[in-house]
């Protein structure tokens, strides 16, 4: 028993410290492994199959709503990136160079793609001559390399993987309509896939993607109270056409430039899971991202039939989930602590007892609660038990995240908050980046986004005391 134990004590609990505990739970769950260049981390296939899941899912949902996919070179010559000034210096401090080809120094310096605004660009000035060419709903799925100085699995690392959705229209009603129409795919896929709930809104100009017209974000809290952007989508208006020279002959026979998004999601969700719906006893996934939705451990499993029983069920299963038995030589409480920290949703336990009385023990991982089953129906409440734990893990965390969010009328008030608790604070802001600033000064929190949906707490500013424009949530983030 004392291995067993072991097990979960490697662990450290999330309220004694909860990094260490993040960056236990990634580990001991076999999701990663960290690598020979500082800050890469090789994402092990459990993990992978985690974000093939969540890659599936969106990308149906992306061909939906009429996306197709592409793919760019990984590489951008240093002046093709320059075409952008904003954009350039948004991202200058985070580009990785190549200079050499072999032994030879190359004549122009390439980038390794931070992100591929300025390759789409220098697509569409190619391929876009007509209205009747438009609109082009482009997708990409790659990685991209971001030369961070503090790195976390999943949460921060210098190369990723992720989506990023680029699209051309003609006009900016239509841009716009595209960037709301994705952030809202974005926020149904973390509440209704992820079980996470968010807040939507605008980005405050400070916070503003480099070289867009307006950036919308979803933004979650975590279990420590953090909060972390989930998603971006950005309108950038006809700012990169102007740049690049992307137009297209109207209707009326009259040249125009066409108008722009982008947005993206990527491998941070897989840390958003964690840190949202993980406990002590490791990872809790929700049933629609979890790579195994149901392992079955026999009881007595060297007993005549115990086995035979289980291969039948996983048989049975099969057809209405994702299965595996685990018939290996390890103890049934091993298997119990392993399969809780891999956050599988459902356990089934099966004996010689149970096959005699023609049943299972049913064990939900969100919850711990047991439930003795009949072999007959299983199909139908396994199906009913994963809908239930998907559905009980948004309320969990919808229920956490608004204990969570707080109101100050006022920065003494909004720094008793801070120092005091955790989590989302709403509060008026005048739009005067100087308050922004302050506030981030005194307290560390960032506007974390001006949401849709506005309430008046007050008429002054939280910071300054001059009139207030917005409503806006705060928070120190990841």
């Amino acid at each position: 028993m004392a291995k067993e134990k072991n097990f979960v004590e490697s662990i450290t609990d999330m309220e004694v410290d909860f990094p260490q505990w993040y960056t236990d739970v990634v580990k001991k769950a076999d999701l990663i492994d960290y690598s020979s260049i500082k800050g890469c981390m090789i994402i092990r296939p459990y993990g992978y199959a985690i974000w093939e899941l969540i890659q599936k899912q969106l990308d149906e949902k992306f061909k939906e709503t009429g996306h197709e996919n592409v793919y760019m070179p990984m590489f951008i010559p240093e002046s093709l990136l320059q075409k952008e000034k904003d954009h350039v210096e948004g991202f200058a401090p985070e580009v990785a160079w190549v200079t050499h080809g072999g032994e030879n120094e190359l004549p122009e310096r390439l980038c390794v793609r931070p992100t591929s605004e300025t390759l789409f660009c220098d697509h569409y000035k190619n391929i876009i001559q007509s209205y009747r060419d438009l609109p082009k709903l482009y997708n990409q799925w790659c990685s991209v390399v971001r030369w961070e100085k503090t790195t976390r699995p999943f949460l921060r690392t210098t190369e990723f993987l992720w989506q990023e959705g680029h699209t051309a229209h003609a006009t900016a009603e239509e841009s716009q309509e595209e960037t709301i129409k994705m952030l809202n795919v974005y926020a149904d896929f973390c509440t209704n896939v992820l079980s996470i709930p968010v807040v939507k809104g605008e980005k405050t100009a400070k916070e503003r993607f480099a070289g867009a017209k307006n950036t919308y974000t979803i933004e979650s809290l975590m279990h420590d109270g953090k909060a972390l952007q989930s998603g971006t989508s950005h309108n950038f208006g006809d700012g990169f056409a102007k740049a690049f020279g992307i137009q297209y002959t109207d209707k009326e026979n009259k040249l125009q430039y066409v108008h722009q998004t982008s947005w993206g999601m990527t491998t941070r969700l897989i840390g958003a899971i964690i840190m949202v719906h993980g406990d002590n006893s490791g990872l809790v996934l929700p049933p629609l991202v979890a790579p195994i939705q149901l392992v079955i451990i026999p009881i007595a499993q060297k007993k005549a039939g115990v086995l035979e029983k289980a291969s039948e069920l996983k048989e049975r299963l099969g057809k209405v989930a994702r299965v595996k038995l685990d018939d290996t030589d390890k103890s049934p409480g091993w298997k119990f602590s392993e399969y809780e920290m891999k956050g599988v949703p459902v356990r089934l336990e099966v004996g010689p007892k149970d096959i005699e009385n023609n049943q299972v023990v049913l064990v939900r991982r969100d919850t711990g609660e047991k439930t003795v089953v009949s072999m007959d129906n299983l199909e139908e409440s396994v199906t009913a038990l994963l809908k239930d734990i998907q559905s009980n893990l948004l309320n969990k965390a919808t229920e956490r995240r608004d204990e969570n969010t707080n109101v100050a009328t006022n920065l003494e008030e909004f720094e008793k908050i801070l120092n005091e608790k955790s989590g989302f604070v709403k509060a008026m802001w005048c739009g005067d980046r100087a308050c922004e600033d302050k506030i981030k000064e005194l307290t560390s929190a960032t506007s974390r986004c001006i949401p849709f949906e506005q309430e008046e707490l007050s008429d002054t500013c939280v910071c300054c005391g001059e009139k207030a424009k917005h409503m806006v949530y705060w928070g120190k983030a990841y």
